[in-house]
This record gives structure tokens, C-alpha cells and sequence, in this order.
């Protein structure tokens, strides 16, 4: 069982929290502690509630003061901690592909790792916020066989729970000869299987193709591939595999290798709160010897890292 960090605050007060909001975000200085206290300390449904008794309080747009008020990442992990999280999603997706670069690592991170319920609601709320098609908008955005497997994930029509050992060795033997021969068409069929099998039956692809080839799937993508379709097939893998590793990896590598890309700790802490953070903390102590909490503490300073540390619900004991 997979277990987030934040849930539901007993005894909860939508009003009360919206006056001390209201409270720490008046006058010239803010109340920093006491914002960190509030939103990270109840979940989503709880701080949309709050968003709208201050609403009705103040006659004032939270968001709006938050991102008035604050600024830097501490704004970012406050503001993203207001959206619910089909809107989080619309939200990174946008401004990973506004602007004159396209943040392909953050289209990956997503797309790879969202159910077809999640997808569904990411596309409704990004079409909502933005009155754009997220479909259009990744198809001008991206180009070649990874803009094809980006399309085929975004219409979230991976199938559900079904098995069928049968064809698994079948797609395994198609899978392998993808990885020889490499033409256009074998990419093509790599990516139909990886974006519409379920995980189940990809579990068994996956053994068989072990079988089939004496050869872990991620190493054959690697040996095979290159760019960013390569990066967005073994991210697809990895979510199968063990969907928190796979988070607890991508945590690690925007620590680690990217000198601490922030905006990636933060989308993947918000987003999997609820979620299963707490088991990708476990998997990021077990994988790299180092937990989360010692991570975030050594390259985040300030109310920054106390909101994020928060956020991680860490206790001492994790340092």
C-alpha cells in the first residue's frame, strides 16, 4: 500500500484558518510560519474550502493575495498548494510549454506517471484555466516519435486490470524486435504497447521480454534509443515497475544532477502529497542511502525549506 504525507486535519476550521490567513498576509511583513503551518497542515479539499471562506471574509481571491504577497519558490509551493490537483497538473503542463524552451522532463513527469482518471481532469481543467487544447498544444510543441507517444498517453485510454499472459509474450517478441531493428514502425508499436497496456499486463511484457531477450527492459530502451523518447519510454517502465522509485529517482536526479532543480522537487512533492509521498520517501532512503528530509534540508534554506520539509512531513529521526 502506497501512503501519502498530508491528510485531512481533524477538527477543522474554514473560517478560523481563512482569519489567521488573512491575519499573517496584512500589513507591510507576512506571517510566513503561519502560512507554512496552515496550508501544509491540511489537504487539498480542506484548503479549497478556506479559499473560499476567505473569499467571503475579505472579498479577496487567496491565490491572488498569495502570489501578491510572496515571491521566489517559497510563492510557488504556497500558490501550488492551493490548486486541486487536476489544475496543478494544467497548470505545470502550461507553463512547461509557454515561453520559448519547452520543459520536456516536466511533460514526461507527468504524463508518464498519470492514470486515465487523472488525465481525463487534467484535460478539463487545463482547457478550463487556459482555453486551449492540451492535446494541440503538445503537438506544436513537441516533435517526432516522442510528440507520438505524448499524444497516445495524454488521450488516457490505457487499458485497466486486464491480463491476458498470451499476449504478453507476443508483445514482448515485438518489443524485441523494436529494439533490432528500429524503424519507424517498430517505434510506433513500442509506444501503442507501453501507452495502452495495463500496468498488470505490461508486468508480464516485461518478464517475458527478460525471458525472450536475457535483458532488463530499461537497458534495452537505453541501448536502443536516444533523447527525450527514450527518456519518456523508461519513465513509462519505471511507473510500472514501482511508481514512487520512479518519483524518488526523478527527486534524486533534480537534486543530485541538476544542482537542485527546484521546480521539479516542488511539482513532485505537491503532487504525489496525497498521493504516495510517504512511500517515496521510504524508497528514496532505501535506494540512495540519504533521505529525502537530508536532502531537501542540505540545498533549501529559509521558510523555502520549512515549507517543503513540511510538505514531507519529516521528523527528525529522518535526518
Amino acid at each position: 500500500m502506497v501512503q501519502g504525507t498530508i491528510f485531512p486535519a481533524p477538527n477543522f476550521n474554514p473560517i478560523m484558518d481563512a482569519q489567521m490567513l488573512g491575519g499573517a498576509l496584512q500589513g507591510f511583513g507576512c506571517d510566513k510560519d503561519m502560512l507554512i503551518n496552515i496550508l501544509t497542515q491540511r489537504c487539498n479539499a480542506q484548503r479549497l474550502m478556506i479559499a473560499e471562506a476567505y473569499q467571503s471574509v475579505y472579498g479577496r481571491d487567496l491565490i491572488g493575495d498569495l502570489k501578491e504577497k510572496l515571491s521566489d519558490h517559497f510563492k510557488d509551493v504556497m500558490v501550488g498548494l492551493m490548486y486541486p490537483p487536476p489544475s496543478y497538473d494544467a497548470h505545470e503542463l502550461w507553463h512547461a510549454m509557454k515561453g520559448a524552451g519547452t520543459e520536456e522532463n516536466c511533460l514526461i513527469d507527468i504524463l508518464a506517471s498519470r492514470t486515465d482518471g487523472e488525465i481525463f481532469q487534467m484535460r478539463e481543467a487545463y482547457c478550463l484555466q487556459y482555453s486551449s487544447n492540451l492535446q494541440e498544444d503538445i503537438y506544436s510543441e513537441t516533435s517526432g516519435h516522442f510528440r507520438d507517444t505524448l499524444m497516445n498517453l495524454v488521450q488516457g485510454t490505457r487499458e485497466e486490470g486486464y491480463t491476458d499472459p498470451a499476449l504478453a509474450a507476443q508483445d514482448a517478441m515485438v518489443l524485441w524486435e523494436a529494439c533490432q531493428q528500429k524503424t519507424g514502425e517498430h517505434k510506433t508499436m513500442l509506444q501503442m504497447i507501453l501507452c495502452n497496456k495495463s500496468y498488470q499486463q505490461l508486468w508480464l511484457v516485461f518478464q517475458e521480454f527478460q525471458n525472450i531477450s536475457g535483458q532488463d527492459m530499461v537497458d534495452a530502451i537505453n541501448e536502443c534509443y536516444d533523447g527525450y523518447f527514450q527518456e519518456l519510454l523508461v519513465a513509462i517502465v519505471l511507473c510500472v515497475r514501482d511508481k514512487p522509485a520512479y518519483f524518488a529517482y526523478r527527486l534524486y536526479s533534480a537534486i543530485h544532477d541538476f544542482g537542485f532543480h527546484n521546480k521539479t522537487v516542488i511539482r513532485i512533492l505537491i503532487a504525489r502529497s496525497e498521493i504516495d509521498l510517504m512511500t517515496i520517501r521510504k524508497r528514496y532512503k532505501e535506494r540512495y542511502g540519504k533521505s529525502l528530509f537530508h536532502d531537501i534540508k542540505n540545498f533549501a534554506s529559509g521558510h523555502y525549506e520549512k515549507a517543503l520539509l513540511a510538505i514531507c512531513a519529516g521528523d527528525a529521526e529522518d535526518y
